[in-house]
């Protein structure tokens, strides 16, 4: 049920390297995340580039705002400066209205303008070069990206975003690389949204048995990774009672995780997710957790209809000034308005659309 944003990592931020120099202005807003633009590729792909003389290279200098490091036990989230690509399609689309609609342009850098989740999964090529690409043009300039691992086997119960790869053992593999790409790096790992939320629904016993094994041990070896902070999502508080979500993350390592993740993709209001999530965290000891806040500023409809809903809104802005001590961040893991597939109008699950995003920031409660 979780359409995913399909990461575009072009030949350019392949190559990225922690040499890539930008200057950056970045505000620092009380209780709020800091972000900086995108550093994958210094233009967008069809963007011309001027030919000039070689200018001499000078020896890399040390980031100006350093990743601090990862220190396991305490909030991951907390002190970053967290990763805004400035060719997001939110940003994009603003800056195509700025001469013909600048009212909607402006409301559109609401959503342009926050730092979301950018998803990883079979569309983004070799795992290992993926995270190494995430990772040095991000930390070069001292910031962090949250990134959604998105690739188990049966992925979505062959729903709207079908895929994942081919078996647990191709899967692992695929954690291994992504791990090896990741480290020397900070990251922010939300793990598999969808994966125990739907575990009943399309597995068999021992294929959901299967999965919790395979999950564990992804937890195992990212959270091996010095920078990387692993939260397994545990779905919505519409899914699955919180006493058996509990279980189903006890078996998936959420003893080794940081935490877990809740609502990624839907549009419940925070309060009963808060709830839920206070349920779960006394079942597995006190885990911490985060919300994806990304478009449940009007809470779900009636009916808590989860694909592209009407009326929605986005919510409350990446931060970590929660008011919760067992909540670490509200963050936007899935990007406002990419569609949940093919359902109320929606193009397939993932593709950025614009009217829909403009009715989440217009509806906005800030």
């Amino acid at each position: 049920m979780v359409s995913h944003a399909r990461t575009c990592l072009h030949s350019a931020a392949m190559k990225v390297s922690a040499r890539v120099v930008f200057a950056l202005s970045v505000s620092v807003l009380p209780g709020a995340f800091a972000c900086a633009p995108d550093k994958a590729g210094s233009a967008p792909p069809s963007a011309p580039v001027a030919a000039s003389a070689p200018v001499p290279q000078a020896a890399a200098a040390t980031p100006p705002n350093p990743v601090p490091p990862r220190v396991k036990g305490q909030n991951p989230f907390a002190g970053l400066r967290f990763y805004v690509n400035q060719y997001n399609p939110a940003s994009q689309q603003a800056r195509a209205w700025e001469g013909t609609r600048p009212a909607d342009a402006k409301l559109l850098e609401k959503i342009g303008s926050q730092p979301v989740g950018r998803w990883v999964g079979e569309w983004s090529g070799d795992a290992e070069t993926a995270a190494h690409a995430l990772g040095a043009g991000t930390n070069s300039d001292g910031t962090v990206p949250v990134v959604v691992l998105y690739n188990i086997p049966n992925r979505d119960c062959g729903q709207y975003s079908k895929g994942g790869s081919t078996s647990n053992e191709a899967y692992r593999a695929w954690i291994h690389d992504f791990a090896k790409g990741a480290n020397g790096y900070r990251l922010i790992v939300v793990l598999e949204p969808d994966a125990l939320g739907l575990l009943t629904k399309c597995l068999s016993p021992a294929d959901q048995q299967a999965r919790l094994a395979t999950m564990k041990e992804a937890v195992d070896v990212l959270e091996a990774t010095p920078g990387i902070s692993v939260y397994i999502d545990a779905g919505n508080a519409k899914w699955a009672p919180p006493d058996e979500m509990a279980k189903r993350l006890i078996g998936a390592g959420i003893a080794d995780a940081d935490g877990f993740s809740l609502n990624v993709s839907n549009y419940i209001a925070t309060e009963p997710t808060l709830a839920y999530g206070h349920a779960i965290s006394k079942a597995t000891g006190g885990k911490h957790f985060i919300i994806d806040t990304g478009r449940n500023g009007n809470g779900a409809t009636n009916d808590a209809q989860w694909c592209n809903p009407e009326g929605r809104a986005v919510g409350k802005a990446p931060t970590t000034d929660t008011g919760d001590p067992l909540v670490d961040a509200f963050f936007w893991i899935k990007p406002p308005g990419e569609s949940d597939g093919t359902c109320n109008g929606g193009p397939k699950a993932g593709d950025f659309w614009p009217e829909q995003a403009l009715g989440l920031a217009k509806r906005a409660k800030w």
